[in-house]
């Protein structure tokens, strides 16, 4: 098992910048990816940012080179670097983490969400 904890959700003005930050615990050796998800209100969960065992880094159309993942060397925290924050940014955003196993889907954990809104 894997426990996540998301931290850095605040209240921000367009344009500011934000640091999330997300606590990994648990059986965190074997854990093969991490990302970040976002969803909205009335809107579906999105992928924002991942990042690879290997540090390989993947991010959505809608904020490269706004927003920036990384993690500690230890690989039990996850960070999203957030500027030039946009009012449409605003929604729920979601800590995860993937175990990959042969010949089965994918198991992923979640933390909680923290909330980050963007006044215009």
């Amino acid at each position: 098992q894997v426990q996540l904890v998301e931290s850095g959700g605040v209240l921000v003005q367009a344009g500011g910048s934000l640091r999330l930050s997300c606590a990994a615990s648990g059986s965190t050796f074997s854990i093969n990816a991490m990302g970040w998800y976002r969803q909205a209100p009335g809107k579906q969960r999105e992928l924002v940012a991942a990042i690879s065992r290997t540090g390989t880094t993947s991010y959505a159309d809608s904020v490269k080179g706004r927003f920036t993942i990384s993690r500690d060397n230890a690989g039990n925290t996850l960070y999203l670097q957030m500027g030039s924050l946009k009012p449409e940014d605003t929604a729920v955003y979601y800590c995860n983490a993937k175990k990959y196993y042969i010949g089965s889907l994918p198991i992923d954990y979640w933390g909680q969400g923290t909330q980050v809104t963007v006044s215009s």
